[in-house]
């Protein structure tokens, strides 16, 4: 027996399966995709993450989101849920609902054996098409390592690598620094188990 193909969505239906929706689902080139749970080191590495960045953000005009603001990408056919988001500035909500966010200065992802493909490839390359982002940061859940990607003039990306505890990732976009320590902080990994 033949598999039944998946059927198209357009973005009007997609937002409306999805704000009904008890479960998450991004919108990927008109389909819907579920979203998986996280695990424990995934959900630790997120809220150590917003934790800290929410600290050196609080007297600015900036805003941290965790991973329940959806980035709507509709020209590049994605809606997605980054793990942390920052804003800085007024957000661009896309619609009166007040849950598409347009104006990503930073996006975050943690990266997981199901979603690292994902994250790297065809999410990045939709992310880099959004005006107003400035950093893409990859973090590994099973290692201390941060990835950085940062704009550069003409739509260039350059990238560098923050590898071990002791290191730390300045997001010169919103003049933060990510110390590793603090990102893995209760953090197991596997050679310690």
């Amino acid at each position: 027996m033949a598999s039944q193909p998946k059927p198209r969505y357009s973005v009007e239906e997609y937002l409306e399966i999805e704000r009904a929706a008890e479960f998450k689902s991004e919108y990927i080139d008109g389909y819907i995709v579920a979203m998986s749970g996280a695990s424990e080191p995934h959900n630790l590495i997120v809220t150590n993450v917003v934790s800290e960045l929410r600290g050196q953000l609080k007297a600015r005009d900036c805003r941290v989101y965790s991973s329940d603001m959806r980035i709507d990408v509709r020209e590049q056919g994605l809606f997605a849920y980054p793990d942390v988001v920052v804003v800085c500035g007024d957000p661009e909500l896309s619609d009166s609902k007040l849950d598409n966010l347009r104006n990503p200065v930073v996006i975050i992802e943690v990266l997981s054996k199901s979603t690292e493909s994902y994250d790297r490839g065809v999410k990045f390359m939709k992310y880099r098409r959004i005006e107003s982002l400035q950093e893409y940061l990859l973090v590994s859940q099973d290692t201390p390592l941060v990835e950085r990607y940062i704009r550069q003039p003409n739509d260039h990306w350059l990238m560098s690598e923050a590898l071990g505890l002791e290191a730390v990732v300045h997001m010169s976009s919103i003049d933060c620094d990510l110390k590793l320590v603090e990102a893995y902080d209760k953090v197991r990994r596997s050679h310690e188990e």
